[in-house]
């Protein structure tokens, strides 16, 4: 193990290296934690089992209502739980970690992958046998024929199958042009927590009735076959969140019956209490809006697999009325608010998001979910919102390093400077929280896509680096990853890739040799880029028009205003008044620019290389020749505000935005390009063979936004002026740019340090770009962490848009991590 007195060490470096963590005031939190943090999780079956009763009962009727009956079905029959020690009420399984099933996505294949789940390298799972002899002779063989996987999987045009899929039955993924919609009913998602709240579900049914009424009134045939189901479904889903809250109740005056410790037994009496009020009634203090919001939180999950998702919106917004009325009062301090958002995260990371498609586990490793609690920004009037639960939210993540819950802070020009500090000091902790949104490039670019202003001045930071309006956002279709260093791949190899024995994929641009001039080649390359950018809308559309008839979501639908105003479930196509916000993920960025700048500089411009030497090079994966990749390696690089590299990929970036307005136009949504890897630039760059930046063959691309590994040599502000000399800020069909950037403690020590961590925040922020997060890690304690799992287990890094233990990495993460530039100074 690193000792401390070795190097200058981040405060997590120094509490992994002392093995001392400072319990007072949080002995519940870790009581609760320490029973299961690091345990394989357990498949729980009932949701699954539950659902699919239902659903073999209510065949032909509207898919909305079907699923508002299976849910209903759940809540009645799921056994429920309260973990020892928890001040809050709400699982969507057993104790312990877990991961739950939705066999409406995938449930075709579950026979053939479920026997892996125990011994798959990443993640692994365990199943009981009696479970898995439900699962293969009850669950599995209802859904044969009829999961939205299986659908897609038929129809896609061999066209489209060629870049997509690597196998006949579409469970492999080619990681070309790969569909993610096949392992999520949805992307992710953030419900109106407030709404539930301040209102509560009796209220929200009486809505439902009372249309419901008024349609009956209207007696129009056409509406009555429509919309009558919508509004039953919406009653019914509100009766099963409040039977299941009841049963909560009925559980915790159970065990206060039964409890010796007097202690424990007033607290099981107040959770029955609590239970008993919301979420059918509006939450009278901190203690049931606390509850209420956790409800939602899982009864969400048990509706709908979204994305890796039920984030939790802003949370220091909705809340804090409730907590500055307690604590005025008198009814609650400040360390039992903190106490109530623990109890909420301890159980929070026992929630594992589960993936049985393999390809699926191979986006985000280190079970990884990450619901974002979003802090700070402006109010709906544009003015500062930090409050005093603002600064308790980043207190937490300070003193109590889990990776749950995901901080987000919203960062505007005129963010308060203790705001910043409080930041600065919470990123100095080294676990890789907050990650920062920039209100300047998000809030200005939602209004000129068709946000209100009022609602785009409220976004809720949703997934790794997304934004949701939870009343205003209306496409949930989970998006197309397009792995655009193959395109670079195919360019050199007349369309076809090594790790396919030379298949034809792409586009045959001829002999890569015989290129005579840079603009003859950088034509070829568009020519393969865009033809993988033609596919990838293609198949988004067949996703589009499938989706709606495999998912519903009523308890989404019924907060959502949009939803309930036109009497539609969200995931149905065109609801009026929404904005639809797609997109699709740019893979390889920096690998492409470095590639092309390298080929331009040293082919032909300086002629220091021709097309043939590089290509050899490439062949032999540099083995031989050395000096060619020490060339190709030098060559002017992204990342480091060189205009040579920044304007290749402001071109890139350009035609890719060109080609998305063209598909915007005809899809009638808006089609945006994200550069948000999450861990998917690890298994591209396994099908990539090597390229003409240096890269070896079947390594990891670059991340989203960052520079290629140890490309970037200039510092992070360079980095950051890279990033802002390559955007197009006249155009508008973009979305996130994920951007890592990794610091040595030792540049951030004392205050000296924090100040540069505030003035790094302030010309992100003045720069206009989207997002921003930080590793303060030395690469010694990685490569400690590596040789000796066991002493390093509590290590948290920062990865894409959101960070996990270390050691829940495979090597190739790992390494991908340890081999991110760490900048010794800023």
């Amino acid at each position: 193990m690193i000792a401390a007195a070795e190097c200058c060490l981040s405060p997590q470096e120094e509490r992994i290296a002392t093995q001392k963590v400072d319990r007072q005031g949080r002995e519940r939190v870790y009581q609760i934690l320490e029973t299961n943090q690091f345990t394989v999780p357990v498949v729980d079956i009932e949701r699954a089992l539950y659902f699919t009763q239902s659903m073999k009962e209510t065949e032909g009727e509207l898919l909305t209502l079907r699923w508002a009956k299976a849910l209903k079905n759940v809540a009645e029959k799921i056994t429920v739980y309260i973990t020892p020690n928890q001040l809050l009420a709400g699982r969507a399984g057993q104790l312990g970690r877990y991961g739950i099933l939705y066999p409406e996505i995938d449930g075709d294949f579950y026979i053939e992958v479920m026997k892996d789940l125990p011994n798959r390298a990443k993640s692994p799972f365990r199943i009981s046998p009696e479970n898995m002899k439900t699962l293969v002779e009850e669950i599995a063989p209802y859904w044969e024929g009829k999961t939205y996987h299986e659908h897609l999987n038929n129809v896609l045009p061999e066209e489209l199958r060629t870049v997509t899929y690597d196998d006949e039955r579409g469970l492999k993924s080619k990681f070309v042009v790969s569909e993610t919609s096949s392992y999520r009913s949805a992307l992710q998602w953030v419900p109106d927590y407030e709404k539930a709240i301040t209102r509560g579900f009796i209220d929200l049914q009486n809505e439902a009735k009372a249309k419901l009424a008024a349609l009956e009134k209207e007696n129009d045939s056409v509406s009555i076959w429509d919309k009558k189901p919508f509004l039953e479904a919406m009653i019914i889903v509100c009766d099963a969140i409040m039977i299941w809250a009841r049963r909560h109740a009925d559980l915790a005056r159970e065990l206060a019956a039964s409890e010796t410790d007097p202690t424990r037994k007033m607290e099981l009496e107040r959770i029955a209490e609590t239970c008993e009020r919301v979420p059918a009634y509006p939450a009278r203090n901190f203690r049931e809006a606390m509850q209420c919001q956790w409800f939602v939180q899982m009864f969400s999950r048990l509706e709908q697999k979204a994305s890796a998702i039920i984030s939790n919106g802003r949370m220091d917004q909705y809340l804090y009325p409730f907590y500055a009325k307690d604590i005025e009062d008198g009814t609650l301090t400040r360390d039992e608010a903190r106490e109530l958002l623990e109890c909420m995260w301890v159980d929070m990371a026992q929630f594992i998001d589960l993936y049985i498609n393999p390809t699926g586990n191979e986006f985000q490793e280190g079970y990884a979910h990450w619901e974002a609690v979003t802090i700070g920004g402006q109010t709906p009037d544009g003015e500062d919102a930090t409050n005093d639960l603002t600064y308790l939210f980043l207190e937490s993540k300070r003193d109590f390093p889990l990776n749950y819950p995901d901080l987000a802070t919203r960062i505007h020009s005129r963010s308060p400077e203790r705001y910043l500090y409080e930041v600065a000091l919470t990123v100095k902790d080294g676990s890789g929280f907050p990650k920062l949104i920039n209100d300047e490039e998000v809030v200005p670019l939602y209004a000129i896509k068709g946000a209100p202003m009022d609602e785009a001045l409220d976004y809720a930071v949703s997934g790794c680096t997304e934004a949701r309006m939870p009343n205003r956002d209306t496409y949930t279709s989970g998006c197309v990853y397009i792995n655009f260093a193959s395109a670079l791949e195919m360019l050199m190899r007349n369309g076809r890739m090594r790790c396919y024995n030379d298949e034809l994929i792409g586009v045959e641009t001829g002999d890569f040799t015989k290129f005579e001039t840079w603009e003859e080649f950088y034509e070829a390359y568009k020519t393969q880029h865009l033809n993988l950018l033609q596919k990838a809308f293609q198949q988004q559309y067949v996703v589009d028009c499938l989706r709606p008839q495999h998912f519903a979501a009523p308890l989404s639908s019924l907060l959502h205003s949009l939803c309930m105003e036109n009497l539609q479930d969200l995931h149905e196509p065109k609801i009026e008044g929404g904005v639809d916000y797609s997109y699709f993920e740019f893979l390889g960025y920096g690998t492409i620019v470095d590639s092309l700048a390298a080929i331009k500089k040293l082919v032909f411009e300086d002629k220091k290389l021709t097309l043939k030497q590089v290509l050899d090079a490439v062949d032999a994966d540099f083995v031989g020749h050395e000096p060619v990749r020490e060339m190709l390696r030098n060559a002017p690089c992204y990342g480091n505000n060189d205009p040579y590299a920044d304007s290749i990929a402001k071109d890139i970036d350009r035609f890719t935005q060109v080609a998305a307005k063209k598909s915007s136009e005809e899809r009638g949504v808006h089609v945006d390009v994200r550069y948000v890897p999450i861990t998917s630039h690890v298994p591209f760059g396994k099908v990539v063979s090597a390229t003409p930046n240096g890269r070896k063959a079947w390594t990891a691309l670059s991340d989203g936004s960052s520079a290629s590994h140890g490309a970037d040599k200039n510092g992070p502000t360079a980095v950051l002026l890279s990033n802002y000399h390559t955007k197009n800020y006249g155009m508008i069909n973009r979305a996130s740019r994920l951007l890592n950037i990794k610091l040595s403690p030792k540049c951030v020590a004392g205050e000296e340090g924090t100040q540069k961590i505030i003035d790094l925040i302030r010309t992100w922020c003045d720069l206009k770009l989207w997002h921003l997060q930080f590793n303060i890690v030395n690469k010694q304690t990685l490569l400690a962490a590596q040789e000796d799992p066991d002493s390093y287990r509590s290590l948290l890094v920062r990865i894409a848009g959101y960070s996990a233990y270390f050691c829940d990495l495979s090597r190739d993460l790992q390494n991908d991590i340890i081999e991110r530039t760490e900048h010794a100074d800023m």
